[in-house]
Formats: C-alpha cells, structure tokens, sequence
C-alpha cells in the first residue's frame, strides 16, 4: 500500500489513531467555503488494538467511509533528500538507491512513498529540489492493513502524523506567508512549517508532555528553554534554506500544558498563537471537543480526516 494512494469515492473520511491507551477515531464531512463539519469524535479506551478496532468500525459505520490510519512516531521515517533527476515513472527507485545506506533496516523491506517541496517559483537561478522520502518497514505496513481487514475495516490510506498536522496547520495560514505549528502528545513534541498548503518542515523534539506539566517550577522552565532552543535553531535554519517563505507565526495546537505561550512569545522574534479547533471545525456533532484536552487527543485523526487527493508522483 501506499501512503499517499489515491482512495476510492466514498462518503468522507473515517480516521482511525491507535493510541497507547485506545483508539481515537473521527468521521467527518468536508465541502467547500464551510468548517469541516466533525460527525463523530469517539475514543474507545484499552489496549487490544483489534478488539477496539472492530467494535470501531462497528459503532462508527466504517462502510460508509473510506478508512484512514496514522502510523505512530516509531513506525516510520520520514527524511529530505535531493530530487533525483529523472523521469517520473524511475522516480521511486531513485530514491529508494538513496536511501539505503540511510534508513535503520534494510532498503528491501521498506516501503516507500515521497513528498514533494516546490521550489521559489521566482527565483534567478533554479534552487536546489528537494523532496521528504517516507519509508516504513514492510511489516509495519502489513500488520496494519492485516489489522483492519481482520476488522472487516475497509482501509483506503496510511498516512503519518505529520500530515495530519500539515493539514490543520493550512486552514491557519495567511496568504502567501507560512506557518510554523507545534504539537505535544505521547510521543514528544512535533515541529511542522507549512506554506500554500505544502509541508516545508518537520522536526521531532525529544521532549516528552510529562516535562512541560511538571509541578516544579524550576524544572518546567527547564522545558521550556529546552523547548525555546529548539523552535530557534529549527525556525533560524528553515529561514535560511527558505529565504523565499515567510513565517508569519507559531501557532501552539491545544494540549494541557499552560504557560508555554507566554514563555515562547518572550522569547521568540516569531509571533506565538495558541490554536482553539472550534475556531476551524464544526464541532456542533461533538461538543465534546470545545475541552482543549480532548483537543490534544484528537489533534492527528481530525488533521489526517482534513485529507485531499495527493497527486500520484
């Protein structure tokens, strides 16, 4: 399967995200010039994937949607490399050559997918191509699409959080200038810089919830430089390999953690905006997610349910 395979038409989209305590899952409908109206907002609680899975897709009616899933942090790589210069149809096996002395297992059992980054469509002379290569290994892949057939879940796409975060991170962005958006969750915080819709950036930060909800004052400030330092080493080197975009903000996605906004608009140049979803979905079928920490939970399978055809490289 593909990450970014082109889904037969069905009703909108059903996301599904095994989490380490249960499976978050939204269905949700989306039309042009309205909120992204959210239809369902369900979170099944345990640890038996395919038990929760089944009933999910049960309860959920996942027949009447195409289905879409998230590999979690550990279950991919995602890496930027130089465009090979080829045909389309070589494309893949370009970058796979590229990546085998790269990614942590061997190249024959990855699958691949790549992303592309358009370049300054006004630059002088012609920059630098670069794409992200996602590879994951075979087994992953299969275990999961084994998971939901066994589920009798009709699965249409893989896609990865960082995508998901892209998507939302869209419906933020001023004209013509990019946004930075930053999510914490279980596994650590995660860095995405979109512009025109495009994913520019990405970037795990090794800092996990726990650190920025300590109760010590001293020690969550601690996180928070840790925090501040990496935004600016991130944010300084995005602006200069991408002269061409301008980051209009940092926008923070919901979480539990209060007192960071401040903390980072002290101490960035870049503006800082703490991100409310009702601001940007109907959530009217899910009241439920106006609490900001059921935000946080739901952030990646409401992104990745923002989902539109890629086009096929």
């Amino acid at each position: 399967m593909r990450f970014f395979r082109k889904a037969k038409k069905r009703e909108g989209w059903l996301a599904i995200a095994l989490q380490r305590d249960g499976l978050a899952a939204v269905s949700m409908q989306t039309a042009p010039d309205i909120k992204p109206q959210v239809r369902q907002a369900v979170f099944y609680p345990g640890t038996n994937p395919a038990q929760l899975l089944e009933k999910a897709g049960r309860e959920l009616h996942a027949h009447a949607y195409r289905a879409i899933t998230i590999l979690n942090g550990g279950e991919y790589q995602i890496v930027s490399v130089d465009a090979p210069n080829v045909a389309p149809d070589e494309l893949k096996t370009a970058v796979r050559w590229r990546l085998k002395d790269i990614l942590d297992f061997h190249i024959d059992d990855a699958t691949i997918d790549v992303l592309d980054l358009p370049v300054d469509p006004n630059a002088a002379v012609r920059a630098q191509h670069s794409m992200f290569a996602i590879a994951a290994r075979n087994s992953v892949i299969e275990t999961r699409q084994k998971l939901f057939t066994s589920a009798k879940v009709d699965l249409a796409v893989i896609d990865i959080p960082e995508m998901a975060q892209r998507n939302i991170s869209a419906l933020v962005e001023p004209a013509g200038r990019g946004v930075a958006m930053l999510s914490f969750g279980e596994e650590g915080g995660l860095l995405t810089v979109s512009y025109r819709a495009e994913l520019y950036l990405t970037r795990r930060i090794d800092i996990q919830l726990e650190a920025l909800l300590d109760e010590d004052i001293d020690r969550r400030n601690a996180a928070f430089d840790r925090v501040t330092l990496e935004l600016q080493r991130s944010l300084d080197n995005f602006e200069r390999q991408y002269s061409f975009i301008s980051v209009a903000k940092l926008v923070l996605a919901p979480s539990q953690v209060s007192g960071l906004d401040e903390y980072l608009s002290s101490n960035l140049y870049t503006p800082v905006d703490t991100l409310d979803l009702a601001s940007l979905f109907d959530f009217e079928r899910a009241p439920e997610l106006l609490d900001a920490r059921l935000q946080q939970r739901f952030l990646v399978p409401l992104g990745a349910a923002l989902r539109h055809e890629e086009t096929v490289l």
